[in-house]
């Protein structure tokens, strides 16, 4: 009888411990998805939080060419780092939604049909645009696209915001100059991205070195 008792505590205890771990776990997991929600102005604390966007966006630069900061820039910029990120609803009288002013949906908020434009482009057929890596490839073949066709430097993030928003016919066409509310926006972009970019050059080694000790 001793020795029976004796063994449903021991299995007792087993099932606690493996509860506790479990729950410590989860709690970690919403703890680091804070974080980034939190810091998300220190590019250099999401990647450490988060490295598999840092290996995606690596693999990403290593493909399209250019740099991080930009493409980190601009998505912080459209969605926040928000994975289902859409633009807001417009209202009719103030109170019944409509609406949604585009069909733009995740981290870059991409449009459905330049998204599908990237599918092809790409060979990622199954691209998500609630995927980081999806989204940051997207970014950069966009910006690549921009160099291309207006021929703006992947390293300048002012005028790849715009060609991003307006698309490269609208800023060929110059349709940014008459928004001053959109080259306000773009100039916070191309100041977080040289923030982004000192940032990295403080913590690149420690990322890289990190990098090599993930599996």
């Amino acid at each position: 009888m001793f020795s029976k008792l004796s063994l449903k505590a021991r299995v007792k205890r087993a099932v606690a411990i493996l509860i506790g771990f479990f729950v410590l776990i989860v709690l970690s997991s919403c703890s680091l998805t804070k974080l980034v929600a939190d810091d998300k102005g220190n590019v250099c604390t999401i990647f450490m939080q988060k490295p598999h966007w840092y290996k995606s966006a690596k693999k990403s630069v290593e493909k399209w060419g250019g740099n991080l900061h930009v493409p980190m820039a601009i998505i912080y910029q459209e969605s926040s780092f928000k994975r289902k990120a859409r633009p807001p609803r417009n209202y009719f009288l103030g109170v019944i939604p409509g609406k949604r002013a585009s069909n733009a949906y995740g981290y870059a908020q991409a449009l459905t049909g330049t998204w599908g434009e990237y599918k092809t482009a790409s060979g990622r057929r199954s691209a998500d645009r609630d995927d980081f890596s999806d989204a940051f490839d997207f970014v950069l073949w966009y910006m690549s696209v921009t160099q291309k066709r207006n021929q703006v430097s992947k390293w300048d993030a002012y005028a790849q915001y715009l060609n991003y928003h307006e698309g490269q016919g609208g800023y060929s066409r110059g349709s940014y100059k008459s928004k001053q509310w959109l080259i306000n926006v773009a100039k916070r972009v191309d100041a977080r991205s040289k923030s982004y970019a000192a940032q990295l050059n403080q913590c690149k080694a420690e990322l890289d070195s990190a990098k090599r000790s993930w599996f």
